[in-house]
């Protein structure tokens, strides 16, 4: 695809933004001198919820479950009455 410059590329950009996805070449170009390449986001490859589920699966050494987490909060909390 030949370069379209900004004022274009403002007027279609729907239709340049379409063509990167599909993998087309478009360059965007000021003034005859092309500044821009609109390039396709690549999807990422994990998750969040992802991570979440590994590191449940998986907990990292010395982490503590949510019943210690729990206990030791209740331990500290009986021993602020005495």
């Amino acid at each position: 695809m030949e370069p379209v410059n900004l004022l274009n590329a403002q007027n279609q950009l729907s239709k340049l933004v379409t063509a990167a996805e599909r993998g087309d070449d478009v360059v965007i170009a000021k003034r005859g001198r092309p500044v821009v390449r609109l390039v396709p986001v690549e999807a990422p490859r994990h998750t969040g919820a992802a991570l979440a589920e590994r590191l449940v699966r998986n907990p990292p050494p010395g982490v503590r479950t949510p019943a210690e987490v729990d206990d030791d909060l209740r331990d500290s909390r009986e021993s602020w009455g005495e």
